[in-house]
């Protein structure tokens, strides 16, 4: 199948390309480069000997990616572009919904004048906010509690309507947990412009010795040693769902959301320790203030995707751990080396 993958030179994207060709399918990649490095499409043309084909280019930019929807001709879209920093979100709330909320819908409109009915949407398990019940399945009700995830719900509801004005229209909602790890080549990873927003690349570069301690946003939450509770999911792992959410996308119609996540949950501490079994040795940290729009605790519910796209997450904390070890002490200022 040809798929389109917007934000495909990503940190999600590039490992999903890898596992689409791996599975033969046919990719191209559109993707601004905002938080990407060019070197990264490089190395994922090398790990699996096939061409690369891309262009630079923002979804929001409809004349070009009009230009590239009429040229290579999708039978589905995985759609990753878009911002994704809650505390960022916050202090720019216009450019989140500029980018996350109007580059969804200029998408839509590019694909509808090439008939194309397959999407596949980069969400996130924002969209639940402060959760009822620890385990969340897909029917627990959506009330984000930050400016990105609202970006993110609105996405989804768009994306639901839209699948609404056509019999073949498919859009698949990912709803993913924390992300963390890396290929196991070493060659790509994560590689966060200036200071990282999530805990795991944080967590790297102070083992590899380029910043002093990790900051700890609160130690007062109610878990069992105060720190966020959250479920990570191997990056490989997330990437195979992709890959079968275009293979449900092709032979089902409407939306449908998946939570993407293992079921279990690790705190903040958990993961220091687990990096510092990794790496062999003790890594400073200091307890900051809580940041705005974080939440206490939340794991997934993932049998939905068990039952339905024949998926469940395969990877174990060390392997997240041990990859994510291996990208940095290979690569130390990522795709710049």
């Amino acid at each position: 199948m040809r798929v389109l993958v917007t934000g495909g030179a990503g940190y999600i994207g590039t490992h999903t390309l890898l596992e689409l060709m791996a599975q033969g399918h046919e990719t191209f990649v559109y993707d601004n480069l905002s938080n990407a490095h060019p070197k990264a499409l490089e190395r994922v043309q090398s790990l699996s000997n096939r061409q690369v084909n891309s262009v630079p280019g923002d979804v929001r930019d409809t004349e070009s990616l009009d230009s590239v929807m009429q040229d290579f001709r999708p039978e589905a879209v995985i759609h990753f572009a878009g911002l994704k920093a809650v505390g960022e979100s916050e202090e720019k709330p216009l450019l989140y919904y500029d980018v996350n909320v109007r580059g969804t819908v200029s998408l839509l409109q590019s694909m509808d004048k090439v008939g194309c009915h397959n999407i596949i949407f980069s969400s996130s398990a924002t969209v639940y906010g402060e959760p009822d019940q620890m385990l969340c399945d897909e029917d627990h009700p959506t009330r984000p509690a930050s400016v990105y995830g609202r970006t993110k719900l609105i996405a989804e509801q768009i994306l639901t309507d839209w699948s609404g004005t056509h019999p073949e229209n498919s859009a698949v909602l990912l709803r993913y947990f924390n992300p963390v790890g890396a290929h196991p080549s070493g060659e790509i990873g994560e590689d966060p412009n200036d200071v990282p927003n999530n805990l795991m690349p944080f967590i790297a570069q102070v083992a590899v010795g380029k910043r002093a301690a990790l900051q700890i946003f609160g130690d007062d939450y109610d878990t069992p040693d105060g720190t966020g509770l959250r479920d990570y999911i191997h990056v490989t792992d997330l990437a195979r769902a992709h890959v079968a959410a275009v293979d449900y996308a092709d032979s089902h119609s409407g939306a449908r959301p998946f939570n993407i996540g293992t079921g279990q949950s690790y705190s903040v501490k958990d993961m220091v320790a687990a990096f510092e079994k990794a790496c062999g040795k003790q890594l400073p940290t200091q307890i900051a203030p809580r940041r705005k729009g974080d939440i206490a605790a939340i794991t997934a519910d993932p049998a939905r995707a068990q039952r339905e796209l024949h998926w469940q997450a395969e990877h174990s904390l060390d392997d997240m751990a041990a990859s994510t070890w291996k990208w940095q002490s290979k690569n130390p200022n990522g795709y710049g080396d």
